[in-house]
């Protein structure tokens, strides 16, 4: 990423300020029964699978899995291809880079005097192309495609991108249905909320950091969707926030698994039973690394509110209906376009006097 003058750092909210805490790690969740047995099935072994993962929803927003069945051999190839992809030369990397029409593709942050995070990162959706409001307006009615973007090389690039999202996909999907029978749901409950849905991958790539100390690999900050589904390598690097103390917490690498985290729409729908949780990684001046988050996200059309299940007259909603795809619209315009507003968050939209 080229000499980066300390100056651009100097910004507050790059430091990371807060001790971390070497200790326990987030919870391990053996997926093994949906293996065998679908999600629907009332058995001993999915009832019980369920209230494991509604306990780390609760407690931490944060869960890793083992036995979860994504070929191995998928991995390998995205984490070959990423790597290839991220050591390509710059100016080739930028052919396919993202603008303020289309945020898919690659970016960087060494051709910007604001640099907030210390990586490259190569985006694209699963449904190709994706449909997403044309503006953030309220009664701006116009919507526009979203189109991936791919490179050249390396050559197998794309088919390691698209074998690998089928297989993630397929388990972001029963544990959304999982989560929903923590909640108490039918299994099944969450899904239409995913037709035509606007999830998308990262490829991220963080370069070794000379000046550590002033930067973090990706600062703090809470997921806007749904769910996150996070292969990350043997580096380390992933913080999260504690819930019980607000201490920053090291995601200890485990081998095979994927990271977990719920998004702020699955507070929401959960009204505020489960709470999406900040996490950052930080920067390495010894070595780099390499991960691959997915974000499962809903269709454009859905509006994002508690469910009607979980309130009550004891529990009334905490939220107000907000257009999921007006909300990701708008914080693609704030992200890429400038836009001189704040940057939408679910708070926004918290019903007031509960």
């Amino acid at each position: 990423m080229g000499n980066i003058d300390e100056s651009f750092f100097q910004e507050t909210e790059h430091r990371p300020k807060q001790s971390t805490v070497e200790a326990e790690n987030i919870p391990l969740i053996d997926l093994s029964p949906i293996l065998t047995s679908d999600p629907s099935n009332s058995s001993s072994e999915i009832t019980n699978l369920a209230a494991q993962i509604g306990d780390a929803c609760k407690k931490w927003g944060f869960f890793q899995v083992i036995n979860h069945g994504v070929p191995s051999t998928c991995r390998e190839k995205i984490e070959r291809a990423s790597k290839e992809f991220f050591l390509l030369p710059t100016e080739e990397k930028r052919k396919v880079s993202r603008d303020e029409d289309n945020p898919l593709g690659f970016y960087d942050t060494e051709h910007t005097k604001n640099v907030r995070d210390w990586k490259e990162v190569f985006d694209f959706v699963v449904e190709n192309p994706t449909i997403l409001p044309a503006s953030h307006e309220p009664h701006d009615m116009e919507l526009t495609e979203l189109k991936n973007q791919w490179p050249n090389f390396p050559a197998n690039f794309r088919e390691a991108c698209e074998e690998y999202t089928q297989g993630i996909e397929k388990l972001s999907y029963k544990l959304v249905e999982l989560i929903a029978l923590s909640l108490g749901l039918s299994s099944k409950r969450l899904n239409s909320y995913f037709k035509n849905q606007t999830s998308f991958m990262r490829l991220n790539y963080y370069p070794l950091c000379p000046i550590r100390h002033l930067a973090l690999g990706v600062g703090r900050h809470k997921d806007a969707g749904a769910l996150t589904v996070l292969a990350q390598d043997d580096v380390g690097g992933l913080e999260v926030k504690r819930k019980t103390d607000g201490e920053w917490i090291q995601v200890k690498p485990t081998p095979d698994a994927y990271i977990i985290n719920v998004g702020d729409i699955i507070q929401v729908w959960s009204n505020d039973r489960y709470e999406s949780v900040e996490h950052r990684v930080l920067a390495s001046s010894k070595k780099e690394r390499f991960s691959v988050p997915f974000f499962f996200n809903p269709s454009h059309y859905v509006m994002v509110e508690p469910l009607e299940e979980l309130t009550n007259e004891e529990s009334p909603a905490k939220y107000r209906a907000y257009n999921w795809g007006k909300f990701l619209t708008r914080r693609n315009l704030s992200n890429f376009k400038k836009l001189n507003v704040e940057n939408v968050q679910i708070y926004h939209f918290r019903n007031g006097d509960l």
